[in-house]
């Protein structure tokens, strides 16, 4: 089981517990969120059983396996920059997979890590309005040491284990949470001003960059090439008129 005492240790600036069971890590965030709690709780679990994702996909992993977790944060920030938050959290997870294994993941906009073809993280943002004011909830899944995935979803999820030699029989779930939550950390010091910094480095690991794209957005298709993020790291394609469009969000991206 993930060990929250030596991840408290760890010299982090987060407070960290662990659970065995949960519906959702995001579900216990929010109610601690709803009751008060200050920013920076961490929370988590080794089994999920209602865990979801972007458009409310369920995230379920085998028990002790993976890394689920969820963030409760209070940004001193104004609320129009709140979803900058997915853009910094993408760029943590990227950098920390990074950091800590010889693996080379991409930035498949606006919320999703891939590694070659096949999608091996995702995270989701969400507001909540409490009596003593607004917070967020991050919620993170990172497939760490699975290796067989339901037949669904086979040629499109992958782990960091499977992308690894075959002589590595496991990666550390600790020592690679401790990294994350260093690189988030990290990337929540560029939210104001150094955002540009950001939306630089994740500019560097994009999956999509000139490349076309189909997207979903408001129940419509859009189609299009990418050409950049812009200040607020949302989408700029061109489209076949030769116009440009920016998406500043999406429910689902597809390469073309």
């Amino acid at each position: 089981m993930m060990n929250a005492e030596k991840l408290n240790a760890a010299e982090l600036s987060w407070r960290i517990q662990c659970v065995d069971e949960t519906t959702s890590t995001s579900d216990l965030i929010r109610e601690a969120g709803m009751k008060g709690e200050p920013s920076g709780l961490v929370i988590f679990a080794e089994s999920q059983t209602a865990g979801r994702g972007q458009r409310s996909n369920a995230w379920i992993t085998p028990t002790g396996k993976d890394l689920m977790f969820s963030v409760l944060l209070r940004p001193e920030q104004p609320m129009v920059q709140w979803p900058r938050l997915t853009t910094l959290a993408a760029l943590a997870m990227c950098k920390g997979i990074e950091d800590f294994l010889p693996l080379i993941p991409k930035i498949k906009w606006p919320n999703d890590i891939y590694l070659g073809p096949r999608k091996v993280c995702g995270h989701l943002a969400e507001t909540y309005t409490a009596p003593d004011g607004a917070f967020l909830v991050l919620g993170i899944g990172m497939n760490v040491n699975t290796v067989q995935f339901p037949e669904d979803l086979r040629g499109v999820a992958t782990s960091l284990l499977q992308e690894l030699p075959a002589t590595i029989r496991e990666v550390n779930r600790d020592l690679l949470a401790a990294t994350l939550l260093r690189e988030l950390s990290a990337a929540l010091s560029l939210w104001d001003d150094d955002f540009h910094e950001a939306i630089a480095a994740v500019r560097r690991r994009s999956l999509l960059m000139g490349r076309g794209i189909r997207a979903l957005v408001n129940g419509s298709e859009v189609h299009g090439r990418v050409l950049d993020l812009n200040h607020e790291g949302h989408l700029v394609i061109e489209q076949a008129d030769g116009s440009s469009l920016v998406l500043t969000s999406a429910a689902e991206v597809r390469v073309q």
